[in-house]
């Protein structure tokens, strides 16, 4: 018998939450008559949380084990047909010993960590080389749906007064592009000078009004004050100063993102944003913005000859390279030529 009641469990991070959309809107189209729990995490809820048709329970790991009693109380007296156990991470492993369900479906051996395979009973099949977003779609085929017969969906629910504020933001009359320059890592941070030169040009050669988004972290503030401290042109800085659906909505009407290895990449590819992104510490073929990955300034070979000493197809799929200077790989003059081409395959005829 088909699963009546199925509970996601994947707690973070913003990119890999992106991910999961897709996987709701084909199960809820495959199966309407599906019951959705999805055990999430407090700040990536604050993105998906008006989703229709989803129960949501937030684990908030910043309370330690409270979050682990309130998750216990919140699921007492349920059990589940399936748990879509999405996250190798010893904390949501440990959060789905929490999570009653008749069966439990969670990555290969290949994928997983942390001892991931003693808390599931099924696992998905292994297919090298997926994109982590096909990855999260394969999960329901265990389900007996097919997800690749069509294209992922993401739909991030927006209000109103989300639109009206990236309205107040973008000037009509000229293209925008966002940088949003901070990813998880110093180490993946491109060089503010080379983005200040990057801005710059924007600016006076293809008539961009730029704007730079990120969220409240104080590296993030300073890493943006010190690009406009760099720049010869006036930019917009809306760092730490919007929510997370107001900057996806700011990232909806922007006409291009610069960004590294970083959620707001995935929050643009699923808005319909093309994304130039900046990968060199990371494989753009695995982590990079789905649907427009030949935008991406894509490094990540050469930096596998220089720091690791071997070709990229023989590292681990999705292996990292955070050595410091590999960021430098990517130079100005290979984002201005992504620039200079959208804005040629966008002119008035």
């Amino acid at each position: 018998m088909p699963a009546q009641s199925i509970c996601i469990l994947r707690l973070s991070a913003i990119g890999d939450v992106t991910h999961v959309l897709p996987v709701i809107h084909c199960l809820r189209e495959s199966r309407p008559e599906v019951s959705i729990t999805w055990v999430i995490g407090w700040a990536e809820y604050q993105l998906v949380r008006d989703l229709p048709g989803v129960e949501f329970i937030i684990f908030d790991k910043s309370q330690g084990l409270q979050a682990y009693l309130k998750l216990r109380k919140a699921l007492r007296g349920r059990c589940f047909d399936t748990l879509l156990h999405m996250q190798v991470a010893l904390r949501a492993n440990l959060a789905s010993l929490i999570i009653s369900a008749n069966n439990k479906v969670g990555y290969d051996p290949k994928r997983s960590k942390d001892l991931h395979g003693l808390f599931i009973n099924q696992r998905i099949k292994y297919h090298p080389e997926q994109h982590v977003l096909d990855v999260l779609r394969s999960f329901l085929q265990p389900l007996g749906i097919d997800p690749f017969t069509t294209s992922p969906q993401w739909n991030i629910p927006l209000s109103e007064s989300d639109h009206r504020f990236a309205e107040e933001h973008i000037k009509p009359d000229r293209p925008t592009l966002v940088i949003s320059p901070a990813s998880s890592s110093p180490l993946r941070d491109w060089l503010p000078d080379r983005y200040a030169m990057v801005a710059d040009y924007a600016i006076e050669m293809l008539d961009f009004q730029v704007i730079f988004s990120g969220g409240p972290g104080a590296r993030e503030q300073r890493l943006v004050r010190t690009i406009q401290s760099k720049m010869n042109r006036q930019s917009v800085n809306l760092v730490g100063q919007m929510t997370l659906k107001e900057s996806a909505a700011l990232l909806a009407v922007a006409d291009l993102l610069i960004a590294p290895d970083t959620g707001p990449v995935h929050i643009a590819n699923a808005l319909g944003t093309t994304v130039i992104g900046l990968y060199a510490a990371s494989n753009p073929r695995r982590t990079g913005p789905y649907n427009t990955l030949p935008w991406c300034v894509d490094c990540y070979a050469e930096a596998a000859r220089k720091f690791k000493g071997h070709p990229s197809d023989v590292l681990r799929w999705g292996a990292r390279i955070n050595n410091p200077g590999v960021m430098e790989l990517i130079t100005v003059s290979a984002v201005i030529d992504k620039l200079l081409k959208w804005r040629a395959e966008h002119e008035d005829p």
